[in-house]
């Protein structure tokens, strides 16, 4: 019962306070009154039985409330839904990436009304990805909505002289009337957890109503609770603080998302993914050479005679030793975040895809926060040196826009085939058109990206 007061706040546990001690001792979660029997209930926490299903029906009847699912008995209809779902649709707003395709991939754009996750490593392009939002959402509609922007930032201060060379450079930003500026975007800085809690739970509501803000941004929701509670010693008791403290977050931004109608969208940080093949000794060596070893070319004859295929110099394990520790149970977290992180989701990976693997941070209790999570994948592209056999240079990065899931959009595909490819130009985000197979093959044996 430990995490009541976080997934309702709102739950008057006062009328409880006889049952509440008890269900805490015996470990008794929210979880468990929505699905555990009341009789089972009351015989782990020995507890009288109607006592038990009184508080479970009290909790279902929060959180239907909550949820907006409640039956309302001062009416005589039966109203489930707060909206129709042509209310829904004819309400539904976006902000625009400033880029068709972009913004074809998410169906339009960032929906308000929800939280939208901007996941991937250092420098996919997350901040560049929100600077272009905060000044989208100042066009008027379809783009943007014509309003601010609150812009938390918890790593660095705003880049502002990369949002006057948007304004500047940046085709719709330039032409656009009445044209948007620095002025609708204010910005704080939270360098703690504790100035972040104050500034989010305290002044986002006033700001909002303030400055006529609909677009949130926290860049990045990680990166203080790392440092607060990853450098502990006692880890299991921080990771338990942790996720209360997450899912609190979570459900606060939820609701202010949604009674004021605003997007929130949040950048978070990767890590590296550890499975338990990595801790191989052999393995863990190839995980860093692979970090600094380009792939090998074939030499120039070689090609000629023969085609082959580039792979990345690293040693050739058994794939099936991978697939064993991942589908050793289908159930475990290691073998479902596939599909839920945005990395590890081909069918048949590649060794330098299995071993550079990233993981969102702060783990699936954020995951169950957000409704969106797109995740900004970069590959790197290496050429051949002129004159010089099985030597390589890297000449640039490779990005892709992948949705991993999304409430209002479909996801993409497994690895990047279906992804939406972009650069970051000094006029912003911009999507790259797929070529034709036969110009591919063309540079094939000139340039390789790493997939």
């Amino acid at each position: 019962m430990t995490d009541l007061g976080a997934v309702l706040p709102s739950f008057p546990v006062q009328k409880y306070t006889n049952l509440l001690p008890s269900l805490e001792k015996h470990s008794v979660s929210t979880a468990d009154l929505l699905t555990l029997d009341s009789l089972e209930i009351a015989k782990i926490a020995q507890l009288p039985v109607l006592d038990i299903k009184r508080l479970c029906q009290a909790v279902r009847d929060a959180l239907h409330s909550n949820l907006g699912i409640a039956e309302d008995s001062s009416s005589n209809c039966l109203e489930l839904l707060k909206k129709t779902g042509k209310q829904v649709a004819d309400n539904w707003t976006t902000i625009s990436l400033l880029d068709d395709d972009l913004s074809y991939g998410l169906s339009g754009g960032i929906p308000t009304g929800s939280i939208t996750e901007i996941t991937g490593e250092s420098g996919a392009g997350k901040t560049q990805y929100l600077l272009t939002l905060s000044l989208a959402v100042q066009l008027p509609p379809p783009q943007g909505l014509s309003s601010s922007t609150l812009y938390i930032t918890t790593e660095s201060t705003l880049p502002v002289n990369r949002v006057r060379q948007l304004l500047l450079s940046h085709p719709a930003l330039r032409s656009a009337q009445p044209k948007p500026s620095l002025d609708h975007v204010v910005s704080i800085h939270t360098p703690d957890i504790e100035s972040q809690d104050h500034i989010i739970y305290f002044q986002v509501p006033v700001a909002l109503k303030r400055y006529n803000a609909r677009l949130l941004i926290i860049d990045s929701i990680a990166s203080n609770y790392r440092a607060e509670f990853d450098l502990d010693q006692k880890s299991g008791a921080n990771m338990a603080k942790r996720s209360a403290e997450l899912i609190k977050l979570g459900n606060f931004l939820r609701s202010l998302a949604a009674q004021n109608d605003i997007a929130i969208v949040v950048a978070n940080q990767v890590g590296d993914r550890i499975s338990e093949s990595d801790f191989d000794e052999d393995r863990l060596v190839s995980r860093a050479e692979l970090q600094k070893v380009p792939p090998e070319f074939p030499s120039r004859s070689s090609r000629l005679s023969s085609p082959t295929v580039i792979t990345p110099s690293i040693p050739d394990y058994p794939q099936s030793s991978w697939k064993t520790s991942n589908s050793c149970n289908i159930l475990s977290l290691d073998y479902q975040q596939r599909w839920f992180t945005g990395w590890g989701d081909e069918p048949s990976p590649s060794q330098w895809a299995l071993m550079n693997s990233k993981t969102p941070c702060l783990g699936l209790v954020w995951t169950t926060q957000i409704a969106c999570r797109i995740a900004l994948i970069k590959r790197p592209v290496y050429r051949q040196v002129d004159g010089f056999d099985n030597s390589t240079s890297l000449i640039k990065w490779k990005r892709w826009q992948k949705v991993v899931f999304a409430s209002h959009a479909p996801s993409s595909s497994v690895g990047v085939q279906s992804a939406v490819e972009f650069q970051i130009t000094g006029e912003g985000l911009k999507s790259v058109k797929k070529k034709p197979p036969d110009d591919d093959d063309k540079d094939d044996d000139l340039t390789r990206v790493l997939t």
